[in-house]
């Protein structure tokens, strides 16, 4: 049976008509040259599913958990009477969390934990894909690269690392434009659109990737112009690869999971088997352990014994705005005085207010990639939160 009619089989199925084990057997017929593309067409159903399952659905490779967790004291704190508002209207917490958009939510400030809320068929134990999210991770691994000293420096062109892109749009980008997201070469980003740049090449790595980009033309000069682009974020996992001559989640595990005291195993998704990680997307991690990353960021990249892991001013020059946007840094977006996050589709977010010490961090399944009244109701409420906090504490 060919491989687009099954495409078209799961693309339709409802929770009524098959239980988990049915969704989950067969987003498995789905090859892996087609996850990339056709996660973005998922039903509410399938990504559920999907998105706690990707090990089974997809190569991954695994980072392993720390010998030496990291401590998180539970200190719960009553947040209900958080409320928030949304196109002029009040909303309670409780709204939010009855949300089924809402997989996991935990509140983390001076290492205590406030709050933790799971949606039913996930715990703490659960692993939850971070798409994007997995870009700002990238970013501190390519400041690892630095520090380790495999990275001279961010000004470096990337061709200096890739040279495949010499004599293309690429000629003139450095790793901090393609950090920056201001490479200057088009890209169309629209999830919604499955001829989009983002839909075609979007899970593109290796030569594939290169390829691709190579034959889009130049629309800005180099570091003028924001343009948000998955498919350089992949790039930059190529130049990170490069550079250590291993591969990510290695490096990963050995740089930050394990030495900063990570609780459970991630894995991070491959392009193919025994394949190479997207730069772009899809760790897979416990809720606790994304809010940890945020920790680790919050802290400058420094170690509890105060091993620096990143270059000393590698966090506050992330968080510092591009000439293209001032709303974004390296591969994280910011919120001026209100701190910065790493961002993922459908809602998945790792938000950190280092001025109080403050790390929220969020399992989604959103009705959309972006756009959706959840996102809306999210944010919202991530700000209320720690207004409350703050006020309250």
């Amino acid at each position: 049976m060919s491989r687009l009619f099954w495409i078209s089989v799961i693309l339709v199925i409802s929770p009524a008509q098959a239980n988990e084990q049915d969704i989950l057997e067969g987003l498995q017929r789905i090859g892996v040259e087609d996850q990339a593309s056709t996660v973005l067409f998922w039903s509410d159903a399938q990504r559920r599913v999907g998105f706690k399952n990707m090990a089974k659905i997809s190569p991954t490779r695994t980072i392993s958990a720390s010998d030496n967790v990291y401590p998180l004291t539970d200190a719960p704190m009553d947040l209900s009477g958080v409320t928030y508002e949304v196109d002029g209207e009040q909303h309670s917490l409780k709204s939010l969390l009855d949300d089924s958009a809402l997989i996991g939510l935990a509140v983390v400030q001076d290492d205590e934990v406030l709050m933790e809320h799971y949606a039913e068929g996930n715990n703490r134990a659960s692993l939850w894909i971070s798409f994007s999210v997995s870009k700002s991770v990238t970013s501190m691994l390519i400041g690892a690269a630095v520090q380790d000293g495999y990275i001279e420096s961010v000004d470096e062109p990337v061709t200096n690392y890739l040279p495949r892109l010499r004599g293309t749009s690429y000629e003139k980008a450095t790793i901090r434009n393609v950090l920056n997201m201001a490479s200057g070469v088009r890209w169309n980003e629209d999830y919604a659109d499955p001829e989009s740049d983002v839909a075609k090449a979007g899970g593109l790595n290796g030569l594939a990737l290169v390829n691709y980009l190579a034959d889009l033309p130049i629309e800005a000069k180099a570091g003028d112009k924001f343009n948000y682009n998955t498919g350089e974020t992949n790039l930059v996992g190529e130049i990170l690869r490069s550079a250590i001559g291993n591969n990510a989640s290695t490096y990963l595990t050995k740089k930050i999971w394990q030495p900063f005291g990570m609780e459970s195993d991630a894995v991070w998704n491959l392009d193919s088997e025994h394949g190479a990680e997207l730069g772009g997307c899809c760790i897979n991690a416990s809720l606790r352990d994304y809010a940890r990353l945020g920790i680790f960021a919050m802290q400058g990249g420094t170690l509890g014994d105060g091993t620096q892991v990143l270059p000393e001013n590698w966090m506050q020059d992330s968080i510092t705005s591009s000439k293209g946007a001032n709303f974004y840094g390296y591969l994280w977006w910011l919120f001026g005085d209100r701190g910065y996050a790493a961002q993922g589709i459908f809602g998945q977010t790792i938000r950190i207010y280092p001025e109080d010490n403050l790390v929220i961090a969020v399992h989604s399944n959103a009705k959309a990639a972006v756009g959706t009244p959840y996102h809306d109701h999210y944010r919202a409420a991530l700000e209320a939160i720690r207004d409350y906090v703050v006020a309250n504490r």
